[in-house]
């Protein structure tokens, strides 16, 4: 018998192999986690590296500044989209059963203790590290008269004349102020020229300033010191309104609902609704009210009643509102001794002997992993195609990568020189949309053809395909990867790519292009998994192929890496693997739904996430197979977006020196016990620590040691 009717035979016999689980109620919603309290433990786990006496000072506050960020995006996306729901009367429960009500209890609860611990950390711990070290924030109270006096000539010739002061009352209402925008209320005594006595008004802070003024040398003793732009305006507050007596000041911020909401189907020309709804986005719904601790209870109640908010969604906190604009100090400084060591990204042998591109990719398939190897090869691929000139075409995804990136650069070159340069690009990459609509119109001005993917779905699929002249036949080469063709994030955000030449694959690429840009039925395709067509249901198979080796007695095993785990669907399918007794490894960095350690239902499943000095990226799906393994890259997590309502791909890994590295690479991540936290399945994260005499392992830094360069990047 064949091995495919064998395993469809093993499949079949899959409900008596395994006893009564199939009767078990896998929709049992204890079984699940609640998505947005995954995704907020996430953030609580980045805000743990903050304490991390191994990471450098600087590296420390820069995980503190990015769980601000996690924390604005969380308020601006997941909370606010609850809130909506519980607005339009449109309140869903997700497979853990929780409706929005009860999920918004536990994120007020969780996110007030954890926003509370950290501006612990950054004034108990981070502040006076950094001031031992000659790094300071002086606070006003610090601040020498020399210090005093350059300060307020700064504010009245480089502040003050941006400033507008808005005193409230019928003719000045309360302002529309813009998302997450620094802002002080003000409490005044007194008539002004007009006999006018509110009491009230906003200072808003420009936003065209910077947060963090750095003192000069001649005013300070030693070190670099620097001073909040919200400290200058409060102590220089009273010059902004001459003739009253100001009785408090206090900065607070407002974050709104960012969540574009556009129909695709009801909008005849994509680009122009989503310029108008970029507007809309600075002043969404409010979600949340962050003030200083020291802002008296009226005028908080004051402003919670100004935005529709209750006090469960005030931050009273104990320091600058806007911490995540404290990133110049994290990345401005160059101390080495404060930060990770540099290190240059690697290249491999083969394009060390070649600088062909073109011929090294047609001898051999080449797999990096970024950010230890470096992404120059991609970008190299398009220049060398952009000179070319044997290259015809160029076809490429765009979902993030900066208008006025090194890869917009090259399709710009290569569409000015003649070649047919067709962009996919995705206007709807959150956070990105501007920028996407920037390079759009540079690319179209350039001669580029430039779609914006298909209606209703986005396009996340990272892709590049370049046709070329090889004598009397036309040649593909292609790039495939799990990560977005930015080169920032290429230093970052750890991800594999692959160059290829390879027919079937290149050839299944063009299909995925035509049906991008054109119109047709779907086309079969040989190699590539594409969703929301046949990626999902690829899975769900190789998952039931497992699931029947383990059933029928025979070793099985499955390693998932990817940046989130929800779909219902493919929880489901890996709880019935680990009934039937496939060990299987999650590395998932955020949200996982998925409850490990469940008796009888997810005992053979451990879920691990990794955080470190990288942002672990890349989606892999490993499949043992009877000892045949089977691999994928993907630009896909195991979400229902991602696999639903995306464009995405999978590409198979058929070398098997490559297959073999890529396993490695998984085996590294789950030896790892320096970065590495296990979910438990009462949902919390406990985080890794080498047992006694065992030596410290991390997956990213065996991998800098092994495809690093030392020394300064």
């Amino acid at each position: 018998m064949s091995r495919a009717k064998d395993l469809h035979a093993l499949q079949a016999r899959l409900p008596t192999l395994s006893g009564p689980a199939p009767e078990r109620d896998l929709t049992d919603s204890s079984l699940y986690l609640n998505r947005e309290l995954s995704q907020l433990k996430f953030n609580v786990r980045v805000l743990d590296q903050a304490l991390d006496e191994r990471t450098p000072l600087l590296e420390r506050l820069k995980f503190l500044l990015i769980f601000s960020r996690n924390m604005d995006e969380f308020f601006e996306i997941r909370v606010a989209g609850l809130k909506r729901q519980i607005a339009f009367d449109h309140e869903i429960a997700g497979p853990d059963g929780m409706g929005p009500r009860r999920v918004l209890e536990q994120i007020s609860a969780t996110a007030h203790r954890h926003i509370e611990r950290q501006y612990a950390i950054l004034n108990e711990r981070i502040l006076p590290e950094l001031d031992a070290h000659g790094i300071r924030i002086v606070r006003r109270e610090r601040w020498t008269p020399r210090q005093a006096h350059w300060l307020r000539h700064h504010f009245r010739h480089e502040v003050a004349p941006l400033v507008t002061p808005i005193g409230l009352d019928p003719t000045h209402p309360f302002p529309l102020l813009v998302n997450k925008s620094l802002n002080f209320i003000v409490q005044l005594k007194g008539i002004d020229a007009f006999g006018r006595d509110s009491g009230l008004a906003i200072v808003p802070a420009p936003r065209v300033l910077p947060r963090l003024i750095r003192l000069p040398d001649e005013v300070c003793v030693d070190g670099d010191n620097h001073v909040l732009l919200s400290s200058v305006i409060h102590a220089q507050v009273a010059e902004l309104f001459p003739g009253m007596e100001v009785l408090g000041c206090y900065q607070f911020r407002l974050t709104r609902n960012a969540d574009l909401a556009i129909d695709p189907e009801d909008v005849e020309d994509l680009a122009l609704a989503l310029r108008g709804e970029l507007y809309s986005r600075r002043f969404g719904d409010a979600v949340r009210l962050e003030v200083s601790d020291k802002c008296p209870a009226d005028v908080v109640g004051f402003l919670l009643g100004r935005f529709g908010l209750t006090h469960a969604d005030l931050y009273e906190v104990n320091g600058p509102v806007n911490l995540a604009r404290l990133f110049s100090l994290a990345i401005g400084l160059a101390r080495p001794s404060l930060q990770f060591p540099a290190f240059t990204a690697s290249l491999p042998r083969a394009l060390k002997k070649s600088p062909n591109l073109f011929q090294a990719i047609a001898r051999q398939g080449l797999l990096l992993l970024h950010p230890y190897e470096s992404f120059a090869p991609v970008v190299d691929l398009l220049r060398q195609a952009a000179k070319d000139a044997d290259v015809l075409t160029i076809k490429q995804t765009l979902y993030r990568s900066g208008a006025h990136s090194e890869i917009v650069d090259a399709l710009v070159e290569a569409a000015r020189a003649g070649k047919e340069v067709t962009v996919v690009v995705e206007l709807r990459a959150r956070f990105d949309e501007e920028s996407n609509l920037e390079l759009a119109a540079r690319l179209q001005k350039a001669g580029a053809t430039v779609v914006y993917g298909v209606v209703g779905v986005k396009t996340h699929a990272k892709l590049l395909l370049v046709q070329r002249r090889e004598g009397n036949r036309l040649v593909r080469y292609a790039h495939m990867g799990t990560g977005n063709y930015h080169t920032g994030n290429a230093r970052l955000y750890t991800d594999y790519s692959l160059l290829t030449s390879d027919r079937a694959l290149c050839e299944d690429v063009h299909k995925l292009f035509i049906q991008l840009t054109g119109m047709g039925k779907l086309r079969p395709m040989k190699k590539l998994l594409h969703a929301p067509f046949t990626l999902k249901r690829t899975l769900l198979r190789l998952i039931a192929e497992e699931t029947a080796r383990a059933a029928a007695g025979e070793a099985a095993r499955i390693i998932l890496k990817v940046n989130a785990l929800t779909d219902a669907k493919i929880i489901r399918a890996l709880y019935r693997a680990s009934m039937a007794g496939v060990g299987i490894d999650l590395i998932v960095r955020g949200m996982c739904c998925l409850r490990p350690g469940v008796p009888g239902y997810s005992e053979n499943i451990r879920v691990r996430s990794v955080i470190g000095r990288f942002l672990e990226h890349s989606r892999v799906y490993w499949f043992a197979n009877g000892g045949e393994e089977i691999v994928y890259l993907s630009s896909a997590d195991l979400m229902e977006r991602n696999l639903d309502r995306r464009i995405e791909v999978a590409f198979p890994i058929e070398i098997k020196r490559h297959r073999q590295r890529i396993r490695e690479h998984l085996e590294l991540y789950l030896g790892d016990n320096a970065n590495a936290s296990l979910l438990q399945s009462s949902g919390d994260y406990v985080r890794l620590a080498p047992a006694d005499g065992q030596e410290a392992c991390s997956a990213q830094e065996r991998m800098l040691e092994q495809l690093g360069v030392a020394g300064a990047a």
